[in-house]
């Protein structure tokens, strides 16, 4: 039996328990109110107040199996992930289906550096002290990479803000609740830094906390979509990736993301998802990246994707593609969870929920130094990035 039957024998099984339950307490108020009259009228309730005594020791066991079963369903049906759509591709994580790509690989003269090389010559990146005072996985970016950064993020939250984001700086420590609200918890439990001494979790993503906006509320219709543009930093434990992508910053403990996140009428998050991922492809196509789109398959969505399309960049330093962006149609999966509805004048309904990357910092930053580095190690820095305070080079040391 799979865990979908499982959830619907369970659930049945509780109907059923309830329904005696409720039969029992009813029949139980008849049973004391006999008891009650008898007494008032003086006569014996011996056998009235046996049969109260029987059907309350039937009664609680019935509701001890009943607490036990809605227990076993929820948990269980907490851990389903979301229904797919029907035009996302079958398979597994090796089996997402090319869409389009757009660009040529960089024609770079040798030595073709990585990112970790690139960032010694021009004095951007420190692995070693961040490994002394932090561990594996962090890192420091310095002077050029640092303005290389904020140039990046200035860009981004200025765009999106012309297509429609309202920037949010969120909080990145949240409860429990809104890690199961947007399907994080129970699957990726693993992979979320708790704090010992409080009921927080560090979030990966803004995400969440930007999800959290519909927590307990009913929305205007009027006022859909709405769209918010999170900017912070993000944390990851990677549990399980040792061993993976080690090398730099492509895989790290801490990192800063500009997330968008949206809530929308049922009706028109499909069209919401092609606006995320066309606003994606903008911000990789002024960056001067070679990329490609990946429809992602069934068995690579995740708990709240219905349908998810990935962006890769080219990296030169590893000559392959990799994950830079991602966007999700989460449909109601999140907002029956987070219990986030909009009124209109079709009455009360479910929203619909979606969020995309924006930029990723450090992968990006990884991918515009690498495709724009020069012989001696210097980067052209991108047109985009110059109209927001970067130099037109990061220059060798």
């Amino acid at each position: 039996m799979d865990a979908l039957e499982e959830v619907i024998a369970l659930d049945r099984d509780a109907r059923e328990a309830r329904t005696r339950v409720e039969t029992a307490r009813a029949e139980r108020g008849k049973i004391s109110k006999a008891v009650g009259l008898a007494k008032r009228e003086g006569r014996d309730s011996t056998a009235e107040e046996a049969a109260a005594r029987a059907l309350g020791d039937a009664l609680a066991q019935d509701e001890e199996r009943l607490r036990d079963l809605e227990a076993r369903r929820d948990e269980l049906l907490i851990a389903l992930p979301n229904l797919a759509q029907d035009e996302a591709p079958e398979g597994g994580e090796d089996d997402a289906v090319l869409l389009r790509t757009v660009g040529e690989p960089p024609a770079l003269a040798e030595p073709v550096r990585d990112h970790v090389e690139i960032g010694e010559i021009i004095g951007g990146l420190e692995m070693e002290q961040a490994a002394k005072i932090s561990g594996a996985r962090f890192a420091y970016l310095m002077g050029p990479l640092a303005r290389l950064q904020v140039a990046l993020t200035g860009f981004v939250v200025d765009l999106l803000e012309r297509r429609g984001f309202t920037p949010v700086i969120p909080p990145v420590m949240v409860r429990e609740e809104a890690m199961y609200g947007t399907g994080f918890f129970p699957t990726d439990r693993a992979s979320i830094y708790r704090l010992a001494d409080d009921d927080l979790y560090l979030v990966g993503t803004s995400e969440v906390p930007l999800a959290g906006l519909g927590y307990e509320r009913i929305l205007s219709a009027e006022d859909l979509p709405m769209r918010f543009a999170g900017i912070s930093s993000c944390f990851r434990r990677e549990a399980g990736a040792a061993g993976r992508d080690t090398r730099g910053i492509f895989r790290v403990h801490q990192f800063d993301k500009i997330e968008m996140f949206a809530f929308t009428a049922p009706e028109d998050s499909a069209a919401e998802h092609l606006r995320i991922l066309s606003v994606q492809e903008e911000i990789l196509q002024a960056l001067g990246l070679h990329y490609r789109v990946m429809d992602i398959a069934l068995g690579d969505l995740g708990a709240s994707a219905a349908r998810k399309f990935d962006c890769e960049a080219w990296m030169p330093g590893q000559q392959r593609f990799r994950e830079v962006t991602s966007c999700s149609n989460c449909t109601d999966y999140q907002a029956r969870r987070l219990n986030c509805r909009a009124k209109g004048e079709r009455g009360t309904e479910v929203v619909h929920t979606l969020n995309g990357t924006a930029v990723a910092v450090g992968r990006t930053i990884i991918a515009i130094i690498e495709t724009h580095q020069r012989p001696d190690g210097s980067v052209a820095v991108p047109e985009a990035l110059q109209a927001h305070g970067a130099p037109a080079v990061l220059a060798a040391r």
